[in-house]
């Protein structure tokens, strides 16, 4: 199998990064992976797709460094044609590109669907991918498991929400993830709202939502596959971030920290109710930020903590993932004709 894996840039991605796992395993069951940057991408005269990529192959890595730095040396670089690939992962985070290089987003999807138009199998669906690149996509899912929300940027219409919320909510930016941007507004940051406001609204629209006591605690982070929860050996990719400090962001990338988790009947309840659109949408794997009975946040680009859950439960998780993708391959190959959105989550 030939795999690519889209990220914003090869040279700055890390060891710890989940798509350097999910690419190493690849490469250690001996498929052809290719770690390929949002900027690498060519539509050439002739109509055929291509890129530069970095891949490594012949070896059996056990270290995330060893291979990362293998991948990143120069003649580890090659021109690939994309429609040769097997399956092509986009796996770039939204929020890294949305200052810098604000049109890599738009790029990686729409090359992402050019991909899947020649018959490479593209997860997650590009298409459905380019509704998610706003926080708006999350609106789309069942109400019962959203906390209460306002996206405005209308200063008098948001602060009259959070009077409503009973003066404590959480802002933060329609675009971007990661924990950029997020502010918790209670009786002490009350003066400063106006304020707050104005530097979430200088980017655009402002999102806010209910603050959820639970929240303290942290929240917990799900991976779910093919629209179920990520399981291996009857252990669940999930795991508890705990913010670190007074910091009210639990993301891995703002300092969480990672603790074990067991999986209660109410969080796959949520996930039964989410089922339906992410399998409609085409959504391969995902991450489910759950908060009490709430979802916060459903990341659909690149979902990170896999390398957590292996070290808490012993499990190599991204086993199961590349096998499945081996399962949809071979589905494909009994049924040619089979669209892109419903093989993804097949």
């Amino acid at each position: 199998m030939k795999i690519g894996f889209v990220v914003n840039d090869v040279l700055t991605e890390k060891a710890t990064y989940t798509t350097t796992r999910l690419a190493m395993q690849a490469t250690t069951m001996g498929h052809e992976a290719w770690l390929i940057g949002m900027g690498n991408f060519a539509y050439e005269p002739d109509g055929s797709l291509s890129a530069r990529a970095r891949g490594v192959t012949g070896k059996n890595y056990r270290s995330l460094e060893r291979y990362l730095d293998d991948v990143k040396k120069p003649e580890a670089e090659e021109r690939v044609t994309l429609s040769e690939m097997d399956v092509v992962m986009l796996r770039s985070d939204p929020a890294d590109d949305a200052h810098e290089a604000a049109w890599a987003n738009n790029a990686g999807v729409a090359f992402g669907q050019l991909i899947a138009s020649t018959g490479v199998l593209v997860v997650n669906d590009p298409g459905n991918l380019a509704n998610a690149l706003s926080k708006a996509y999350f609106q789309h899912f069942p109400e019962v498991v959203r906390p209460r929300t306002l996206i405005s940027r209308d200063r008098e219409q948001i602060a009259s929400f959070v009077s409503d919320l009973g003066g404590r909510a959480v802002l933060k930016p329609l675009q971007g993830s990661g924990g950029s941007g997020v502010f918790l507004v209670n009786t002490d940051e009350s003066p400063n709202l106006n304020q707050i406001i104005e530097a979430i609204a200088r980017d655009g629209y402002v999102v806010t939502q209910e603050y959820l006591e639970e929240a303290k605690n942290g929240d917990v982070r799900m991976f779910v596959m093919n629209g179920k929860p990520l399981v291996v050996n009857d252990k669940y990719a999930a795991f508890r971030r705990k913010s670190s400090g007074s910091d009210m962001r639990s993301n891995m990338s703002a300092g969480g920290k990672a603790l074990a988790v067991k999986v209660t009947d109410e969080m796959l309840a949520m996930v039964d109710v989410v089922r339906p659109k992410l399998v409609a949408d085409g959504m391969f794997l995902v991450g489910l930020d759950i908060v009490g009975d709430k979802l916060m946040e459903v990341n659909v680009f690149s979902p990170g903590g896999l390398g957590s859950c292996q070290s808490l439960y012993e499990e190599n998780f991204s086993v199961a993932i590349i096998e499945d993708l081996e399962r949809k391959l071979d589905i494909r190959r009994h049924n040619p004709g089979i669209g892109n959105v419903d093989l993804a989550t097949l």
